[in-house]
């Protein structure tokens, strides 16, 4: 397939690194001339071109820009109706796609985060895609929502990575200090989350099961999770995923 990227940032580098070896032509825009080469000499099959070549040349296009950088090139770019496009913007409607992508109708909206670079990454899309599906379905979860007020919420619910991992970079440093190994820790950390998720993802668990499971009274989890929640953290992520609401139209 003949993919394209409009927009050369972090995640478009995680989509290009995610697609390696699969045999695809995928050219992406030289508008982040330094990632753009880097992922030209590191992937098999990337070349680098100008916006409106990449959207003459790509049966996919992948729209990775600043929302008010997408009002600003998109009109002027090539759009065809067979192509489909896919866009990983924040605060572009759907509406908006349909004209600033005119004549192109195949439009859909997702959210790929950096894990996508090596598979096992959540792909919320709406609507439904079967070009995002025949791209990164073999290796990441697609699946389609209800609405695009749905896909808004799962992009707060995407935000929620920056604060836990940052609680999990906090708890690890903390570690590192006792022990005096910085990387041990943060490997410990990491590791210590990633089997939960691997219990979640084999057996059916979910969040109540694992809870449950760590709710020994007395128990160091159960104390250090009463102490976080009394401290107020809890209330402060919902009012701060409350506050993102008006932003994406919730």
């Amino acid at each position: 397939m003949r993919v394209g990227f409009i927009g050369t940032g972090e995640i478009t580098a995680a989509m290009v690194r995610g697609l390696a070896g699969r045999g695809h032509q995928i050219m992406v825009s030289e508008r982040n001339a330094q990632v753009a080469a880097q992922l030209a000499a590191e992937v098999e099959g990337v070349s680098v071109a100008a916006n409106v070549d990449v959207v003459a040349g790509s049966d996919v296009v992948f729209l990775c820009l600043m929302a008010d950088v997408a009002r600003q090139i998109l009109p002027d770019l090539p759009f065809r109706a067979e192509q489909a496009v896919i866009s990983v913007m924040v605060d572009v409607s759907h509406d908006a796609l349909q004209k600033l992508c005119a004549p192109a109708t195949d439009i859909a909206m997702t959210i790929p985060l950096s894990a996508i670079s090596t598979g096992g990454s959540m792909l919320p899309v709406y609507p439904a895609s079967a070009a995002l599906t025949a791209l990164f379905g073999d290796s990441d979860h697609v699946f389609e929502v209800a609405s695009e007020a749905a896909l808004n919420a799962h992009f707060a619910g995407s935000a929620l990575s920056a604060p836990l991992i940052a609680l999990m970079q906090t708890g690890a440093q903390w570690l590192g200090n006792q022990t005096g190994d910085q990387k041990a820790a943060e490997d410990y950390v990491a590791g210590v989350f990633a089997g939960f998720l691997r219990q979640m993802a084999t057996s059916g668990a979910d969040f109540d099961v694992l809870l449950k499971g760590l709710a020994t009274e007395g128990g160091l989890n159960a104390s250090l999770k009463a102490h976080v929640q009394n401290a107020g953290a809890h209330d402060a992520l919902l009012s701060g995923l409350e506050a993102l609401k008006p932003r994406l139209g919730l």
